[in-house]
């Protein structure tokens, strides 16, 4: 049984280990725009069962219990917590905050390949060819494409995603473009890329497209970002008993060892 219980303490470990790079990874992006915290789920490994519930006893009585001896836990899966952050007014006329659901579409290079991805950071700015792009490493274009000129001005978007400026020394004000939002009937199935991205899957089903406020959509918020959704103190809290979790498991391991080596010197 020694044995048994070193195994089942490393399943242990590794779990924690496993558990200790997600929260790390969250702590690590307390500060990013949009970015939301993973959670590690865990579950017990398969069981030696010594004694079938329910055999009969001495008595021909079925034994409501029996003997099962777990080998240890894995982790089940990471999951997405798509929670809305905190709202950040930064007064900057091309940043924008989904408030609700949804997620900014942008096109972006993945594997050598050109994909359309998901975010929910709006942190956009204008490239050289006057494009509204994401603010991360490649600059992932805006989709649909927005397109503002040298000479637009007082550049606004509404709730419901109409962007529009003044152009020229003019007075009037004039539709530019319309950001449209996509949404998915199971996002925590998204895959995250990196660089604030996601991307669609077999578990997250189909992207469903619109205009914000229309079909379960939700509005959007000129001049803010959405912040991380991490929690700095429920992390250390997790970061805390994920340490201790992993010393308990050593400590199975010590005390079967100790087990091991009484038995060991039962011949001297």
């Amino acid at each position: 049984m020694g044995i048994t219980a070193m195994y089942a303490a490393a399943t242990g470990m590794k779990a924690m280990d496993t558990k200790l790079n997600v929260v790390a990874n969250n702590l690590a992006n307390v500060g990013t725009v949009g970015f939301k915290r993973s959670r590690t789920n865990f579950e017990d490994l398969m069981y030696q069962t010594l004694r079938e519930p329910g055999v009969k006893d001495i008595n021909d009585e079925p034994n409501p219990y029996g003997i099962l001896v777990g080998l240890g836990a894995a982790v089940s899966g990471t999951q997405l917590d798509f929670r809305v952050g905190s709202a950040e007014q930064t007064d900057k006329p091309l940043d924008v905050m989904i408030q609700g659901e949804g997620f900014f579409q942008v096109t972006t290079y993945y594997n050598g390949e050109e994909i359309r991805a998901y975010t929910r950071a709006g942190n956009f700015f204008r490239n050289a060819n006057g494009q509204l792009v994401l603010g991360n490493t490649d600059g992932s274009v805006l989709e649909p494409r927005i397109t503002l000129g040298e000479d637009d001005r007082e550049i606004e978007i509404d709730a419901a995603g109409r962007v529009s400026a003044i152009q020229g020394a003019g007075p009037d004000r004039t539709d530019i473009g319309q950001i449209e939002l996509a949404r998915f009937i199971n996002p925590e199935g998204l895959k995250s890329i990196g660089q604030n991205l996601y991307v669609e899957t077999d578990a997250s089903g189909p992207p469903i497209t619109g205009n914000p406020m229309e079909n379960g959509m939700g509005s959007l918020q000129n001049r803010m970002l959405e912040l991380s959704n991490v929690e700095p103190v429920r992390e250390l809290v997790d970061l805390i008993f994920t340490q201790r979790g992993f010393e308990l498991n050593s400590q199975s391991i010590q005390g079967a060892d100790e087990m091991l080596r009484v038995v060991a010197n039962l011949r001297r």
